[in-house]
């Protein structure tokens, strides 16, 4: 039986805990907040200033499993909410989310000694004293690493900043100390097997400088598709845009408005997003250029995708992108790079289109052959709906937990 951790959830966390439940093996899931129909969250989700707590439900099944230790994640999104920055910031502060993670753990780890499970299902951040704990009782690792590397990260988006030094406050993802990587260094180093969900995080693993435990791929799910989508007529009008995601140059954002310029009225762009960075000029300017929405609820973000005839998302350093596979499950073909989970779910020119991270070139000829083939989009777009309905999130908790009882045995 498996012990899973995980401090928030999310889509994949979901998707596994579901697919670990329907196989049998699911023993606890430890987390912060888990809102289930009745429970105290779900009552305080339907207070306005709580109603966030919405997002953390589960499958109503999985309640008799799933043990809460919420002090922490309350304290930080009280803290968030009244804006005690100094509590929530960066791994400093009493109420940071690596302060979150930390006491999820330690708190699993304080579980193993009485329920003695076969496994703890852990996940990047959030499974050192857990692991360490594990190992003495004889207990197997399974570590979950969600994004690539750090130390890839870190040398990848060095070469970034480098380029793009304008753009230098928008990459946050080199200012962990030396503690807090090797802290992930450890989880690697305690894990007996290790989970990833693109071929991309698994060969920037290739970097870590210790013995590695086996690495399975096996990519995420998409949402439902929807069906019978009705494309209008492209050739009438400029080319719709979309970009989802945080503001940053991780995400190939300025090679994105470089290409959008190229293109002048024949184009339209749409951004969605919360800025990492206050203070970055030129994506300041750039925003005022287009159309710009800091944050909108998940469904309507589904239906913007809809009204689009491209997500584009070119990334230069990125675990999965689950906004790829929900843009195709809306009959919205992507493009993205080959840094990301796109060579693992896109067939390039037929369900969407890769290009090389960091080239505004390659972009700009990409766009370019939809500019000037607009019956692309339709084509391709229910390609890449198709493509989602053949992968469903039930099939990566399914793949999941055959896997983990296969190394198990």
């Amino acid at each position: 039986m498996i012990t899973v951790s995980h401090p928030t959830g999310n889509a994949n966390l979901r998707a596994a805990i579901d697919g670990m439940e329907a196989a049998g093996i699911l023993s606890h899931y430890y987390t912060a907040i888990a809102t289930y129909p009745g429970n105290a969250f779900d009552w305080l989700s339907k207070i306005g200033p709580l109603e966030d707590f919405s997002r953390r439900s589960f499958s109503p099944g999985l309640a008799s499993k799933t043990q809460v230790h919420p002090w922490k994640e309350l304290g930080r999104l009280l803290a968030s909410k009244t804006g005690m920055r100094s509590l929530t910031q960066h791994e400093t502060g009493l109420l940071s989310v690596d302060a979150v993670y930390q006491s999820i753990d330690e708190y699993v780890a304080g579980r193993l000694i009485k329920e003695q499970p076969k496994a703890v299902y852990a996940y990047e951040d959030g499974a050192a004293t857990s692991f360490e704990r594990a190992r003495q009782l004889g207990i197997a690792t399974l570590y979950d690493l969600p994004i690539g590397y750090w130390r890839t990260a870190r040398r990848m988006l060095n070469e970034t900043i480098a380029e793009y030094p304008e753009w230098a406050t928008t990459i946050k993802g080199v200012l962990d100390s030396p503690e807090k990587v090797a802290r992930k260094d450890r989880e690697l180093e305690l894990s007996d097997q290790i989970f990833v969900a693109s071929t991309f995080t698994a060969d920037s693993l290739k970097d870590y400088p210790g013995k590695l435990a086996p690495v399975h791929i096996i990519p995420y799910g998409f949402p439902t598709p929807i069906q019978n989508r009705q494309y209008d007529s492209v050739g009438q009008r400029p080319l719709r845009l979309l970009f989802v995601g945080g503001l940053s140059q991780r995400k190939g954002i300025a090679e994105l408005f470089a290409a959008v310029d190229h293109f002048g009225d024949k184009v339209t762009l749409t951004v969605v997003g919360r800025k990492v960075a206050e203070d970055c000029a030129p994506l300041n300017a750039a925003l005022a250029k287009h159309r710009y929405i800091p944050s909108m609820p998940h469904q309507q973000v589904l239906a913007l995708m809809r009204e689009h005839d491209l997500l584009v998302f070119p990334s230069h350093f990125e675990g999965f992108g689950l906004v790829m596979t929900e843009a195709m499950s809306q009959g919205t073909p992507v493009i993205t790079t080959e840094r990301t989970a796109g060579p693992d779910i896109i067939e390039h020119g037929e369900d969407g289109y890769i290009v090389p991270a960091g080239s505004t070139e390659a972009l700009i000829n990409q766009i370019d052959e939809l500019v000037s083939r607009p019956e692309r989009v339709a084509e391709v777009g229910r390609a890449a709906s198709r493509r989602a309905a053949q992968r469903p999130w039930s099939a990566y908790g399914h793949e999941l937990a055959v896997a983990i009882q296969d190394v198990l045995r």
